[in-house]
């Protein structure tokens, strides 16, 4: 394994348990406070006709929170206790959060209408997790993945540039790295642009 992607594993394991406190920091300041916008891009995205969703990994709940005010039938799981206490304070009691990993979701076949993960770490390629996605999607559902997301203007724009990442790049890796293992587990794919002001999205459309 190379050494950044052994230093980015330790940071998202420290960032999601131990240092939980600090997420929403963190990710308002590595997007120049368009996080929960980014979050949000996928909405549009679900699948028509239903609105059972299961968000996986659901962080400090921000999306959670606005698909149940919105009237979705959602629920959410993820693998992280620190995570599931702060988004249980934030929701409330009300909220519907499992803690859980990917690689076993525990609600029965057929389920869910749309499966949502947004900025998921490494699991989301783990062919178990879709195998288990696949699993849970109703026939003719959805599984929506947002991998990444550019702020493109001003210096963050120049800072990819320089270090060689770039919207167009990534959407090259992603075609050659992400699409082969959602197609294996089953799913038809599409990969779709989505641009919002200062911001390209790349995310990831799997139809069982």
């Amino acid at each position: 394994m190379k050494l950044t992607q052994r230093f980015m594993r330790v940071f998202f394991d420290l960032l999601y348990h131990p240092l939980a406190f600090t997420y929403d920091f963190v990710a308002a300041t590595v997007s120049f406070g368009k996080w929960n916008d980014w979050v949000r891009s996928v909405m549009p995205c679900s699948a028509t006709g239903g609105t059972r969703i299961l968000e996986l990994g659901h962080g400090s709940g921000h999306l959670q929170f606005t698909l149940t005010t919105r009237g979705f039938d959602s629920v959410a799981m993820d693998e992280s206790a620190s995570m599931g206490r702060i988004a249980k304070h934030r929701l409330g009691n009300s909220m519907k959060l499992a803690r859980a990993v990917t690689q076993k979701i525990p609600f029965a076949s057929k389920t869910f209408d749309t499966v949502i993960s947004t900025f998921p770490s490494e699991y989301i390629f783990d062919p178990q997790t879709l195998a288990e996605t696949h699993r849970v999607l109703r026939s003719g559902g959805r599984l929506i993945v947002l991998p990444v997301a550019f702020p493109t203007s001003g210096f963050l724009k120049w800072l990819y540039k320089v270090t060689g990442e770039s919207p167009a790049k990534l959407d090259n890796i992603l075609k050659e790295r992400f699409k082969q293992p959602f197609t294996e587990a089953g799913f038809s794919v599409e990969l779709k642009t989505v641009e919002l002001k200062s911001s390209t999205l790349l995310i990831i459309l799997a139809d069982k």
